[in-house]
């Protein structure tokens, strides 16, 4: 009878126990952190900038890295991922759109976030519409598409390997990462909570301005505004990490960034409001109409100090605050009729409100011609400069030194 050789049995319990690299808890923990941030990255890069934008061209060398890590850690098939996107911003807010939290429920996009994503990308018309430009060479149809889970499985032999039965929480973790943080909070919290530093034509936020947990795609309003920019950071105080690598892989000849945010400029102030003052305005409407709103809630509250001294409904006061400055048709029904109160109230409230309407349609008019809307412009320039509201008074000053 032969009997075990217990040596070699407990060296095989051992392996199975630690894994070949025998790390301890808190090696493991930041290497499972770092797999998740290139992860991430690569989203980010790859998938969001690179093909749903094509906000950057990637070097080929680039490019292939990404598809195969993203294979290898996600099964992602970048043109389901690519599509889904696009639709998303197509439609963003409306029915169709496959994962807004004002469709379908926050609770339903941060919880159930993947099954709306699998849910969209069996749909044939949405790949055929939108999935265009996305790539198709042998090993993407060979390996890539057709064999999606393969990567996965792979990664857990690997991370089994490596780290024992630890591998099994490192491959668990590396599953969820993305469609926790992409899936649901993106898709999820970033339309329904945070900041906002423009006035995009949907419910877009930035979850924080610093973009590093989830590379970058925090700044969600930002993305929205510009979403054909490879760069998410607008402000002093943002940071984009997603666009930290992306400087590093233009540095080494990886990448080639081919649109970035535009800043508005300012020059003299023109006598008029003329073409290039138009042209000015809708180049970079949603800048200017952000310095709109900031004075307009500056010159406003000398306003709402004179309603609470009329005892007026702090809610009314409330609703104005919040929403004064928002597109008309992003304001809720409810705030809606408290907003009206306030601006009954308020002939200055009201002013501003109304003027800023009139100046969002300078770009909305596209059935107008130019030297319509130049007129336009100029009447515009000229009433806000004699209404006697100060703010008024001096952002068509700005206005008129605006140039491209």
């Amino acid at each position: 009878m032969l009997l075990p050789d217990w040596a070699v049995l407990n060296a095989v319990v051992d392996h199975l126990a630690h894994g070949s690299w025998g790390l301890s808890g808190w090696q493991i923990a930041l290497f499972t952190l770092a797999m998740t941030h290139i992860t991430m990255i690569s989203v980010t890069i790859f998938l969001h900038r690179h093909q749903a934008h094509r906000a950057l061209d990637l070097h080929p060398i680039a490019s292939h890295f990404f598809r195969f890590w993203l294979w290898l850690t996600t099964g992602q098939v970048t043109k389901e991922w690519a599509s889904i996107h696009r639709k998303h911003h197509a439609k963003c807010e409306q029915a169709e759109d496959p994962h807004s939290p004002h469709v379908y429920g926050i609770k339903t996009v941060l919880l159930q976030g993947y099954e709306l994503y699998r849910a969209e990308a069996v749909k044939s018309e949405t790949m055929a519409r939108y999935g265009h430009g996305t790539p198709n060479d042998w090993i993407e149809r060979n390996l890539y598409t057709r064999f999606s889970t393969l990567g996965i499985v792979l990664m857990l032999a690997i991370d089994i390997t490596l780290f024992g039965a630890a591998g099994l929480a490192v491959w668990a973790v590396q599953m969820a990462w993305t469609p926790v943080m992409a899936a649901g909070i993106v898709n999820g919290a970033a339309h329904y909570w945070g900041y906002r530093n423009f006035e995009a034509p949907d419910a877009s936020t930035n979850i924080s301005p610093w973009g590093i947990l989830i590379a970058g795609e925090e700044l969600h309003n930002n993305h929205h505004t510009y979403p054909t920019s490879a760069k998410l950071s607008v402000k002093s105080y943002e940071f984009d990490i997603g666009w930290m690598y992306i400087s590093a892989l233009q540095a080494l000849g990886l990448a080639k960034v081919k649109k970035t945010p535009p800043k508005a400029a300012f020059g003299d102030i023109r006598p008029v409001a003329d073409e290039k003052t138009l042209e000015a305005l809708i180049a970079n409407r949603y800048e200017i109409m952000a310095t709109y709103a900031k004075g307009v809630r500056q010159a406003a509250q000398v306003e709402f100090e004179a309603m609470k001294a009329r005892s007026a409904d702090a809610a009314v006061i409330k609703a104005a605050q919040r929403w004064m400055h928002r597109d008309q048709e992003q304001v809720p029904a409810a705030a809606a009729s408290e907003l009206q109160k306030a601006r009954a109230a308020s002939p200055v409230l009201d002013k501003m409100v109304i003027m800023r309407e009139e100046l969002r349609q300078m770009w909305l008019n596209t059935h107008v011609s130019r030297e319509q809307l130049t007129l336009e412009l100029q009447s515009w320039c000229r009433r806000a400069e004699e209404s006697g509201i100060a703010a008024l008074h001096d952002f068509s000053l700005k206005l008129r030194a605006a140039r491209v």
